[in-house]
């Protein structure tokens, strides 16, 4: 039961980890609950990394909300907002 979390340019850069595998429960029903125990467990920089309000979340490749469902085997990636220019 795992969840393959993938990070995308600033913030694999800010976190220093592009990727990480991480054990699933059926207590990580959300991508919200699944931020909240990644901050829990990795700290300080990952909670500003990841709790800003403006992060984009995709849930195998198709773009999702805080409150999406996640389930075992899914990928799920975080970038940051696509500014254009």
């Amino acid at each position: 039961m795992m969840l393959s979390l993938v990070f995308f340019a600033s913030v694999r850069e800010q976190l220093g980890v592009g990727q990480v595998d991480r054990e699933w429960d059926a207590s990580l029903s959300t991508v919200t609950l699944l931020l909240a125990s990644l901050v829990k467990e990795e700290g300080d920089v990952w909670e500003q990394v990841l709790m800003r309000p403006n992060l984009l979340v995709a849930i195998n490749q198709e773009m999702a909300s805080l409150e999406a469902s996640i389930k075992d085997g899914d990928e799920i990636a975080f970038f940051p907002p696509v500014t254009g220019g």
